[in-house]
Parts: C-alpha cells; sequence; structure tokens
C-alpha cells in the first residue's frame, strides 16, 4: 500500500471515530435533558391547573372546630363537608382544643385525619394547638410545641392532602428558617397565604421577660407581609387572602372588630394591624382577611363586610365555602350568598 493509500485510510478512520463521539455526546444530552424536560412538563401541569380555574372557582375554609373542646368527629364533618364540592383547596385552623392535650401522638392524629383530605389541605396554626402548652412543671412549652408542630406539618413546600398544591414558605428564606407555618400559594390571579398570629393577642405576655417569641416573630411576620403584598403587586393579583387565627382589628368600625385585646397594656396585634391597613391601601385589589374569632353571634350565617377594597370574614360556621368571581365587584364571596357592593 502506497504511503498517499495508508494516509487515507487512517483519514477515515479519524473520520468514523470522531462521528460515533459525537453521537455518544448527543446521547448523553438527550439522558442528561430527559429530567429536567419532565420537570419542566409538570410545572407546566401546575400552571395549566392554576391557569383552568382562573375564570372563577372556590375554596373551603374550616373554622377552629375545637374551641368547646369538641372531637374529632366536628372535625371530621367539616372536612366531609368542605371538601365535597371539589374546592381548589382546604385551609384548616387549628388541630386540637386549648384543653386538649399537646402531646405528639394528638398532634400525629390530627395530621393523619387532616392528610387524608381528597383535596389540598393547607394547616393554618391556632394559639390552642402551642401558645397554651405547659410542660410538666406547669411552665410554658408553647417555643417546644410550636416547633414540634412545624416539624410535623410543615416539611415540604406542598399542602397536605391527597391532591396536593406547591406552596412557597417563609422558612425558604435563611434570614426566617423557623417559620415554615407562613406559606403562600397561587390560584388564577389570587394570592393565598397564611399567617401566624394567634388569637391570645398575638401570644403577647404582659409579665417582663418573656417576649422572646412574640418579638422575634414579629419581625418575622412584618417581613412576610412585606413579600407578599409586593408580590401581589408585581405580578398583578386581583386579591390577596390571609388566613389567620386571631382577627387584627383592621378598623373600629362596623364589621370591624377589635375583640377585647386591651386586656394587656400592649395590643398585641397593633403592628401587624398598622402594617396590612398601610399595605393594603396601595394595592389596586381586593384584600381579604380570614380568621376564626366569631364575634357577630346575631348571624346565622358568615358573611364578608367591606370596607374600601379590604374585606373581613369572622368564620361562624365550622365549614365555609368562599367563592372567587373574577366579574364581580367584590372578588369574594361566601357561595350562595347576594353579591355585596364594598
Amino acid at each position: 500500500m502506497t504511503h498517499a493509500a495508508r494516509a487515507a485510510v487512517r483519514m477515515v478512520a479519524r473520520v468514523r471515530l470522531a462521528r460515533t463521539g459525537l453521537a455518544l455526546s448527543f446521547a448523553a444530552c438527550a439522558l442528561w435533558l430527559a429530567p429536567v424536560h419532565a420537570e419542566s412538563k409538570a410545572e407546566s401541569k401546575i400552571e395549566s391547573k392554576a391557569g383552568s380555574r382562573a375564570g372563577g372557582f372556590q375554596f373551603g375554609v374550616i373554622g377552629h372546630s375545637f374551641k368547646t373542646g369538641a372531637d374529632e368527629t366536628v372535625l371530621k364533618r367539616a372536612i366531609a363537608g368542605a371538601t365535597q364540592g371539589n374546592p381548589a383547596f382546604v385551609v384548616a385552623t387549628g388541630v386540637k382544643a386549648g384543653s386538649e392535650p399537646c402531646s405528639d401522638k394528638l398532634y400525629a392524629g390530627r395530621h393523619a385525619l387532616l392528610n387524608a383530605s381528597s383535596v389540598p389541605m393547607v394547616v393554618s396554626l391556632a394559639g390552642s394547638d402551642w401558645s397554651g402548652c405547659l410542660n410538666s412543671a406547669g411552665r410554658s412549652n408553647a417555643i417546644d410545641r410550636l416547633n414540634r408542630l412545624r416539624e410535623l406539618f410543615y416539611r415540604d413546600s406542598e399542602t397536605l392532602g391527597a391532591k396536593r398544591l406547591p406552596v412557597t414558605r417563609l422558612s425558604s428564606s435563611a434570614k426566617f428558617r423557623s417559620y415554615a407555618e407562613n406559606a403562600h400559594w397561587q390560584v388564577g390571579k389570587v394570592l393565598f397565604a397564611t399567617i401566624n398570629l394567634p388569637a391570645n393577642n398575638n401570644h403577647y405576655r404582659a409579665e417582663a421577660g418573656r417576649n422572646s417569641e412574640y418579638e422575634d416573630r414579629l419581625v418575622a411576620n412584618r417581613a412576610w407581609l412585606h413579600r407578599l403584598f409586593n408580590l401581589a403587586v408585581r405580578q398583578q393579583m386581583e386579591g390577596l387572602v390571609l388566613f389567620s387565627d386571631g382577627d387584627v382589628g383592621l378598623e373600629a368600625e362596623p364589621g370591624f372588630s377589635l375583640l377585647a385585646r386591651f386586656e394587656s397594656k400592649r395590643d398585641g396585634f397593633a403592628e401587624p394591624r398598622k402594617q396590612i391597613k398601610t399595605l393594603a391601601s396601595k394595592f389596586k385589589g381586593k384584600v381579604l382577611l380570614v380568621d376564626t374569632q366569631v364575634v357577630q353571634a346575631a348571624e346565622k350565617e358568615p358573611s364578608i363586610h367591606w370596607q374600601d377594597n379590604v374585606g373581613h370574614l369572622n368564620l361562624a360556621a365550622d365549614w365555609t365555602e368562599v367563592r372567587v368571581a373574577p366579574a364581580s365587584a367584590t372578588l369574594f364571596m361566601i357561595k350562595g350568598a347576594a353579591e355585596a357592593t364594598p
């Protein structure tokens, strides 16, 4: 074989080797991109599901069913009622009565019950779940029990339930790593969020030197409210809904109750009330505050009371279904109730 022929053979071999390497590279890239593509498809499904409800949907709210120390039958009945209409999600406020033990066993049992929901289930903590807990020596065990609830109910970035929704937690911020109970999620053009504001004067303790939990949570909630309203403005949301145990008493006007919250020298809700009022005044959409402090005993059915762009709903029943109707003047209304002008 001549020198020229041998050179030609070597050239052909190099070309074949290069083509083989290129094919292997493309195959490797395809395998590496496969999970990314699958994840993108999953995200698209979530967005598509949210978009399908953008024209109008409903959600359920379970009031704090354990105020009188009722057994689990009350909660089971409320879950069955709140989920029967296939709502986008259900929010349950509180997992136990103040008279019930603050035990891991009870917490685990309530977690299992709420997690069995057929629709996405969000748990919004009540003061009776943790703030009144005592240890065997009769001293406050609130912080330990609050941390246990966080570990059990807020372990990942999803709701509870057989069907789940992705949520974003305040604990995703390194500065507020502990506050996993504060979460937000979106359906259509409405932003929903929970905020830990316990009904017993926001767990403000009048005794000197006992308010570290309150002060730290005050800072976390301040940052959380700023984040929520900034997000709602930036994404041009039509509405923002805040779920809490306590009624912040946004206005001392008809429809907005202050409760008996001046029993101590300091109003534990003063700062979040002022902040919500200020932020809401700069938001073009509707703001709905939902809490479980029933103060309008004369009303047989729950109703939303409006002042400017802020609505307030005290739950007066075991569970309530709220309809989101983008074409309506108020955006939010109790399902089946007549629309009111804000």
